[in-house]
């Protein structure tokens, strides 16, 4: 069985009854609350951000700038079916986009304004020379906000903490946020349960699996000059392995945690995921070519089970476009019997002709399974 047929009677229930399905998060509850107000023959709207801010922004945006919420230009291309309206993203979004499909289905994104950041930094004085409609942000960079306000430019956080490091719940608060700002929230409602329902089969099948049945998992968030940076709790390799039927060896640690080979060597991981940040590959532990670092003794590198994340419209570990595509790869790649009927090369087909009219080869996926060390662009 296939998971296309499952989810479309499901999105087709949503489109039906007009409403988001019940969860038990505070994202979900807060997708449904949030509610935008256009003020008739004003020309504007308000909406309330994920810092519970309310902004007044334009009905018609024309000129949107995206900041420091990275991977939010592959999710405003997904939602709004192009880049239309954007004229600036930072510099690492761009990195990432000129090694994705993003620009190949969007080529007009590299052309799009970044140099407001500088050295990691943004430039307001360049900003405002944009003359920005809005920007959208990361709505935990409280002292970004502050910035804004003092120039007056308007500002909508978007957040990645909002739901607990949830991909699925925060990719759904992003998408109904953009619902909100464009007006469009019937469209982004289908979207949400889309993302939903994907979750819902994999949960349903991993929570039945004992503790004995689930794989040791490690994260190698990022890797480099000597410093390896896994994902403990209270991030987003929790959510994905623990939702994916693995067990996360670096649980007991919190967020973004330097780690060291000793310890590496006391958990022994079965498997071993490489973000996207890191321009490590899987081949570079087969061999064992990092200097300083012995791979040789690890389980998931003895056993040829370490894996590069997906990158596709942006990098699959934090929320993105694909974040639905990311979970069923990991839920596959970490219990491959439990989830022997996905086909994932036809779910990543389906996804790209649906939501964004592209015909991919047997080519094409190859290249989003195995992305370029050049990805990691900071």
């Amino acid at each position: 069985m296939k998971f296309k047929k499952i989810v479309s009677v499901i999105v087709g229930a949503a489109m039906i009854l007009g409403a988001v399905g019940c969860g038990n998060s505070a994202a979900e509850n807060t997708t449904q609350e949030n509610t935008e107000a256009v003020s008739e023959g004003s020309g504007t709207r308000t909406i309330v951000d994920h810092t519970g801010a309310e902004v007044e922004i334009p009905e018609t945006l024309d000129r949107i700038v995206i900041s420091s919420i990275l991977p939010l230009p592959s999710v405003y291309c997904f939602f709004r079916g192009s880049s239309e309206g954007l004229i600036g993203i930072h510099p690492s979004s761009m990195a990432a986009a000129e090694n994705s499909y993003l620009t190949t289905v969007y080529p007009e994104i590299t052309e799009l304004d970044t140099s407001f950041v500088e050295n990691g930094e943004i430039n307001v004085e360049q900003l405002m020379q944009l003359e920005p409609d809005v920007v959208f942000y990361s709505a935990a960079n409280t002292d970004e906000r502050e910035m804004y306000d003092n120039a007056g430019i308007k500002a909508v956080g978007f957040s990645t903490t909002l739901s607990d490091y949830n991909t699925i719940e925060t990719f759904a608060n992003w998408i109904d946020l953009l619902g909100q700002i464009f007006g469009e929230s019937e469209k982004a409602q289908e979207i949400i349960e889309y993302g939903r329902s994907v979750e819902a089969e994999i949960l349903e099948k991993t929570s039945a699996l004992k503790d004995e049945e689930k794989p040791k998992v490690l994260v190698l968030f990022n890797y480099g000059d000597g410093t390896i940076t896994t994902s403990g709790s209270n991030f987003f390799g929790q959510y994905w392995i623990e939702s994916a039927g693995g067990i996360n060896v670096a649980e007991e640690l919190s967020g973004q945690a330097e780690i060291n080979m000793e310890q590496i060597y006391a958990w022994n991981p079965d498997i071993i995921f490489i973000t996207n940040f890191s321009s490590v590959l899987p081949e570079d532990l087969y061999n064992n070519t990092i200097e300083g670092n012995d791979w040789s003794q690890v389980s998931a590198v003895q056993n040829k089970q370490v894996y590069k994340f997906p990158l596709g419209m942006y990098r699959w570990f934090p929320p993105s476009s694909d974040t639905p595509l990311a979970l069923m790869w990991l839920a596959k790649t970490i219990q491959p019997e439990v989830f022997e009927y996905i086909d994932m090369d036809g779910e990543i087909k389906d996804y790209y002709a649906k939501y964004y009219n592209v015909e991919l080869t047997d080519s094409d996926i190859q290249t989003i399974y195995n992305p370029a060390r050049e990805a990691a662009g900071n």
